[in-house]
């Protein structure tokens, strides 16, 4: 089992976020906690099933990542474009993605 973190959607603006060790919603992939074991990722879905019960997020998984010289990296394309942002110009205050992140 590769390690995982939490991500989901936050219910008021539909902002990408990542479940922190402080059990915090951060908009910030790399603060992210991380599951290395079955038993740790079990937790992550109980506090996202939890988070969405609550009405705090929606669109909650738990998600691949490889941690390469300190730095989380999704396995998945969508998931480096949610924790980066859009591919494109998207509106004021969101710049695109980096190119060079969301590399496959």
């Amino acid at each position: 089992m590769g390690d995982k973190v939490l991500t989901a959607n936050r219910l008021t603006d539909g902002v990408a976020v990542w479940l922190d060790a402080n059990g915090k919603w951060s908009t910030s992939l790399q603060e992210a906690l991380v599951a290395r074991h079955a038993e740790a990722v079990a937790a992550l879905e109980a506090i996202g099933k939890k988070s969405y019960a609550d009405n705090e997020v929606v669109d909650v998984a738990v998600v691949d990542v490889q941690e390469t010289n300190g730095i989380l990296w999704p396995l998945r394309l969508r998931e480096r474009i949610r924790a980066q942002g859009p591919t494109m110009e998207y509106a004021p205050g969101y710049a695109p993605a980096d190119p060079e992140f969301i590399a496959v």
